[in-house]
């Protein structure tokens, strides 16, 4: 839809000189979600990828585990009053028998690109048992793949190249294979994305896999790689406290700071194999 990007003519500043130029920024809309026509949340992010970001916001929120919980998505002809189609609402009409959820009191559905979490009334509202059991996936993963993983995400943020101003998340099997990227405004809406494409793929739940995040590890990111069955969730910045808490409560493997072989694991260390002797790997696992 060519929405992704925008061009604004700006002022550059550089060594006390002033020129005109042109520069490309990241867009950013609301989008609506809706459920057989009940509106149920509302979230600022970057046009593209929107049917995966519905599909995932819905496994997030354990509403659907598989594809076929899906009957359709569409967009909304006649969203405004004027009868214009905006692409910033869409509806899904869940298969017969598929509980639609039920916006309460105790959620608000208006979340930012910033955090999807914070309408969010307790930490208790947000503990969503899974489906799946991350912490009985037998995935083993290499220091040295591990390492590649930054550098791998990075080369893969087309949309980031040109503004410099979105957030990346992307699935890589155990031998650090790019599997899927995704880009966006929202952190939280990249992972969704990740999450929905793997779902429209029969993916679900992605065992033996690592999701690797170009920011920081929030507590709302780890409950959506437990939601998808995700058992190894990597970024490049620090994890939150309620993060490490909710990783270690459910087995999934949290690791932060990752840049290049440097790399802080702050649960699940039992799934990382290092190139060094057994025994000394015993003694680093029992040191942390």
């Amino acid at each position: 839809m060519g929405r992704v990007t925008s061009r604004y003519r700006v002022v550059r500043m550089a060594d006390g000189v002033a020129a005109s130029r042109s520069d490309t920024v990241a867009a950013e809309e609301p989008l609506e979600i809706r459920v057989a026509g009940r509106p149920l949340t509302v979230t600022m992010r970057t046009p593209g990828d929107d049917f995966d970001l519905a599909r995932g916001f819905l496994v997030s929120e354990g509403v659907v585990s598989a594809d076929s919980d899906i009957a359709a998505i569409r967009y909304c002809a006649g969203a405004t009053a004027d009868g214009v189609n905006t692409y910033n609402v869409l509806d899904v009409l869940l298969d017969d028998g598929v509980v639609a959820p039920d916006p309460s009191l105790e959620r608000n559905f208006y979340t930012t690109s910033s955090c999807g979490l914070c309408g969010k009334a307790s930490l208790e509202a947000v503990r969503t048992i899974s489906k799946w059991h991350v912490d009985r996936d037998p995935l083993r993963l290499n220091v040295a793949t591990i390492a590649t993983l930054p550098e791998k995400l990075r080369a893969a943020q087309r949309v980031f190249d040109r503004t410099g101003g979105l957030h990346a998340a992307a699935l890589f099997d155990a031998d650090g294979q790019l599997l899927c990227v995704r880009e966006d405004v929202g952190r939280h809406n990249a992972v969704d994305k990740v999450i929905g494409w793997a779902l429209d793929a029969g993916h679900l739940p992605l065992s033996g896999t690592t999701l690797m995040v170009s920011g920081r590890a929030s507590f709302e990111l780890v409950q959506k790689a437990v939601m998808a069955g995700l058992p190894a969730l990597a970024a490049v910045s620090a994890p939150s406290s309620l993060a490490v808490d909710l990783a270690r409560e459910m087995g999934l493997t949290l690791i932060g700071f990752l840049r290049g072989s440097s790399m802080n694991i702050y649960s699940g260390v039992e799934r990382i194999c290092a190139d060094r002797d057994e025994s000394a790997d015993t003694d680093r696992r029992q040191a942390i």
